[in-house]
């Protein structure tokens, strides 16, 4: 499993139904949103 740095798990709980590409959503299922926040997170650190 990969380690996950800039988000705990209740913080991607709050946020993960409000992105767009999550299964069940019309258009494109993206393939992890999370890697995507956590890798624009910490570019914004």
């Amino acid at each position: 499993m990969t380690r996950r740095y800039a988000l705990r798990d209740d913080q991607w709980e709050r946020i993960k139904d409000l992105l767009p590409g999550r299964p069940g959503t019309v258009g494109v299922t993206a393939g992890d949103n999370r890697l995507f926040v956590e890798a624009v997170v910490i570019w914004l650190l």
